[in-house]
């Protein structure tokens, strides 16, 4: 199954200029998701992983089925004041702007195997952000998951998360 035909494009949002990676097209056709989750948990299954990161919001999604099926707890990072309890707090550079991202002081501690999964890699600043979360948290072992990889964005915290060797789904 071509991926690629499963993600609709939205021209101009949420800027002009920029087109919008849709995968709402491929969540709802039950086979490619179950392709993105199966390719994934396959990818990751003998990795020992304990926990899956999930990075708001879209990361939910695939995050919460892959940590089921790697037998992991999930863990959301959100936005800057959307968790209840104390938080570790990151800010980071987007595509098109700045924002933070929060994650609660007890969601990893240093024995964790971490995967942090989001739905796509752009300038790599959500996902360097969510690294760095699980540094303060003394996490030693992470990894890294993507449905899709903007190719044509470079960044230096990118080039960082490259070398982690992220699986990623779909090239654009």
């Amino acid at each position: 199954m071509n991926l690629k035909k499963e993600i609709r494009e939205i021209p101009d949002f949420p800027k002009k200029g920029i087109n919008f990676k849709d995968i709402t097209t491929l969540l709802k056709n039950r086979e490619a998701f179950n392709l993105v989750v199966d390719s994934i948990v396959s990818e990751f299954k003998d990795r020992n992983i304990s926990k899956v990161v999930g990075l708001e919001s879209r990361g939910f999604i695939f995050g919460g089925a892959i940590a089921s099926r790697l037998n992991a707890g999930f863990v959301p990072v959100r936005k800057k004041g959307k968790l209840p309890a104390q938080v570790l707090s990151e800010t980071y550079e987007l595509e098109y702007g700045i924002d933070s991202v929060e994650m609660h002081v007890d969601a990893l501690n240093k024995e964790d195997v971490v995967l942090i999964h989001d739905d796509l890699l752009a300038t790599g600043g959500t996902a360097f952000a969510a690294l760095n979360l699980a540094k303060r948290a003394g996490v030693k072992t992470t990894y890294f998951s993507f449905v899709c990889d903007l190719e044509f964005i470079h960044s230096s915290k990118k080039d960082e998360i490259k070398k982690f060797n992220p699986q990623i789904l779909v090239r654009y």
